[in-house]
């Protein structure tokens, strides 16, 4: 069963739908937050992983961040990792003044950038009780040391510059500046790297695309992504328990490598035979054992 939802975020209403299972029979129930990717909706890969977690058992929260999707926030399409945050930690006390939620029993799943999103908050969220990821990626530095950490600094420079420009232009009446996430056409995306071509695939394509999730952006979200580093003190979910999802094939599998490495016990990598970043999206071949897991690993830690 799915009920549409809205609850606040820093002044900012925002979109939800509870995922609850369909022989739910009114006991309190462990809750999962389910937080979107950089650039999707909750209707995406969000809404299948609450889906498959309400089946298990679980009441599962997907819903649309600050400026994105159905939810409240200008300008739309930012990309603030401190925003999407407090967006999780809301959403997390949306569920915990639930009467039908038991509020000792919340976790969090985070995919694509908002595996950096979710532990981020979980850091100082202790009302999370059990942390997961899958495909994860920190968007910030994806976005400002390319894929594999691969590109030259001055790029980054030239763009928090543009990002002052953006933001002073705007203090002058100048209106927003958007640019596309994605290309429009896949012929652009040639000689670009698997991942990216992925990413089109199923964001402008029948696949996964959807009304809400338009590609576009703002691109002095970058002075934002400069501020933030999703893993540097994610050793301080310890001694709460921390999974993290990746594909064997995954061009960003290094972001879950080194999430881990930084982390503290109880921790887990499990990798996805034969997955790729997109993969682990929507492919039933590679969702349904990441479900399994995170069943498995939600099942042991709110087990109440």
């Amino acid at each position: 069963m799915k009920f549409s939802v809205k609850f606040p975020s820093k002044g900012l209403l925002l979109a939800g739908d509870l995922y609850v299972p369909d022989s739910y029979d009114g006991s309190r129930l462990p809750g999962v937050v389910v937080s979107h990717p950089w650039g999707g909706v909750k209707e995406q890969t969000a809404a299948i992983y609450a889906q498959r977690l309400a089946r298990e058992g679980y009441a599962a929260l997907a819903f649309d961040a600050a400026c994105q999707g159905e939810s409240e926030g200008e300008p739309r399409g930012l990309e603030d990792p401190f925003q999407r945050a407090e967006d999780i930690k809301s959403a997390v006390s949306f569920l915990a003044a639930r009467a039908d939620i038991d509020p000792g029993r919340i976790g969090a799943l985070g995919i694509c950038a908002s595996g950096g999103y979710v532990p981020f908050a979980a850091q100082t969220d202790r009302r999370i009780k059990a942390v997961a990821t899958v495909s994860a990626l920190d968007a910030a530095g994806l976005y400002l040391k390319g894929l594999g950490r691969t590109q030259d600094p001055a790029v980054a420079a030239a763009l928090i510059g543009q990002a002052n420009a953006l933001r002073s232009a705007e203090a002058r009446g100048e209106g927003v500046v958007y640019a596309r996430a994605l290309p429009e056409r896949e012929e652009e995306t040639r000689g670009l790297p698997l991942h990216y071509y992925e990413c089109w695939q199923y964001y402008r394509t029948a696949r996964g695309q959807h009304p809400r999730s338009d590609n576009w952006w703002v691109p002095r979200s970058v002075e934002y992504f400069a501020m933030f580093d999703a893993y540097a003190n994610i050793a301080a979910i310890s001694p709460r328990p921390l999974l993290v999802i990746a594909g064997t094939k995954a061009e960003t599998g290094y972001f879950s490598q080194e999430a881990i490495e930084k982390a503290r016990e109880p921790r887990e990598l499990f990798w996805i035979d034969g997955a790729t970043h997109i993969d682990l999206y929507d492919k039933d071949e590679y969702v349904t054992p990441a479900v399994a897991k995170l069943t498995e690993f939600f099942g042991k830690h709110l087990a109440g």
